[in-house]
């Protein structure tokens, strides 16, 4: 099992939208995070900067950030695009974190 984070950010004021959308997760990429891998996910905010830490326990090396290609991915960034930061296709702005710590 592989333990992937990264960061994202919310733009200002967004954070009950981001929160609404995330509880109604469309249940197709539900399935298609799941059928590649993705076990646990989790999402945490930081309201001092509008930063998004993400977590996610995954089989294998890719993570959700493998999946670019997937319409149903594209179709979850045109629709979250408006409320955090994103690169022109709708992606979001993301940087990977290096794990420098684990307690088992």
């Amino acid at each position: 099992m592989t333990r992937l984070a990264f960061k994202m950010k919310l733009n200002e004021g967004q954070k009950d939208a981001y929160k609404k959308r995330h509880d109604a997760l469309w249940p197709e990429l539900k399935k298609l995070l799941k059928d590649n891998g993705v076990s646990e996910y989790s999402i945490f905010l930081d309201e001092e900067t509008n930063i998004l830490f993400a977590f996610q326990k995954v089989s294998g090396t890719g993570g959700s950030q493998d999946l670019s290609n997937n319409p149903i991915v594209q179709k979850w960034w045109a629709f979250m695009a408006d409320i955090m930061e994103v690169n022109p296709d709708n992606s979001p702005i993301s940087t990977a974190l290096e794990e420098v710590f684990y307690m088992e």
